[in-house]
């Protein structure tokens, strides 16, 4: 039989692993995934607009902000700036993909200036802008974050990058994307991800 000693210790034992096991369960980076451990991969994503998911891209530069650090000091303070936020910038995205006869990127571009097309026609002033989602995959393809990124137009195109004649490499056709600000898709949630059996 305990005694009341040893029952407490054991009790104290009990709580204390219970706050671990508890503390282990709200550090968990997946919520409806908990065996998961491994962070997503970067080689599986896609990107859409016009409600079109837009064929063979294969780079996406990153979605980059930047905010400038407003600095100020009163006379009668100490020797060091008060700092705030200022201005945020929102980089451009680069988008690569292997060239093809897909004309995405090429209609996109000649919105923004289509040569030769004569006064008044350069630009397509009604919507040269665009906003784009770009989605983050697992390995099985299902979508797991999307990030949507607004009023975005084409400052560079690229038709063809550098060609040479002693590279194995694909051909590549590029755009530059200036925009106006970016925000995660929280409609989008962690999906179950799929476990199969072997057939018996």
């Amino acid at each position: 039989m305990m005694t009341r000693k040893t029952l407490i210790r054991v009790l104290g034992v009990v709580i204390f692993l219970l706050l671990i096991v508890s503390s282990i369960n709200k550090a968990a980076q997946f919520s409806v995934n908990p065996s998961r451990f491994d962070a997503y991969k970067q080689f599986k994503f896609r990107v859409k607009w016009d409600g079109r998911y837009i064929p063979g891209i294969i780079r996406v530069n990153g979605l980059h902000r930047n905010t400038k650090v407003v600095r100020m000091r009163n006379g009668n303070e100490p020797s060091i700036d008060r700092k705030s936020p200022g201005q945020t910038d929102y980089e451009p995205i680069v988008l690569e993909r292997g060239r093809t006869h897909d004309t995405e990127f090429e209609k996109w571009a000649n919105k923004v200036m289509n040569f030769g097309s004569g006064a008044a026609k350069e630009v397509s002033l009604k919507d040269f802008r665009k906003d784009i989602i770009i989605e983050l995959l697992n390995e099985a393809g299902q979508t797991v974050m999307a990030f949507r990124v607004y009023r975005c137009w084409p400052s560079r195109y690229n038709a063809l990058e550098a060609l040479d004649a002693s590279s194995p490499d694909v051909a590549i056709e590029s755009i530059v994307l200036e925009n106006e600000g970016w925000e995660r898709d929280y409609e989008v949630v962690e999906p179950q991800e799929p476990s199969f059996t072997e057939p018996q």
